[in-house]
């Protein structure tokens, strides 16, 4: 699965889910959980770029996947 970072971006959906993206995804980056060209992806200067999905790995115990959203507290 792919998307370019300028779409990933420019999606309210997304923006509301993770507030920080750029971070969200060099964490991702490191953890081998997606790849793109470069290391710091830039709004308008990287709209271009694909970042893509790498096959998903079991998660360490104890660590919750990053899509999976918060239990509602009420």
């Amino acid at each position: 699965m792919q998307v370019t970072f300028g779409v990933l971006f420019s999606d309210d959906r997304c923006a509301n889910i993770f507030e920080a993206l750029v971070g969200t995804l060099r964490a991702a980056k490191k953890r081998k959980v997606v790849t793109y060209e470069g290391e710091l992806l830039l709004q308008g200067v990287h709209d271009n770029v694909y970042i893509t999905l790498l096959q998903p790995k079991s998660l360490p115990s104890g660590e919750a996947a990053a899509t999976t959203p918060p239990a509602d507290a009420s």
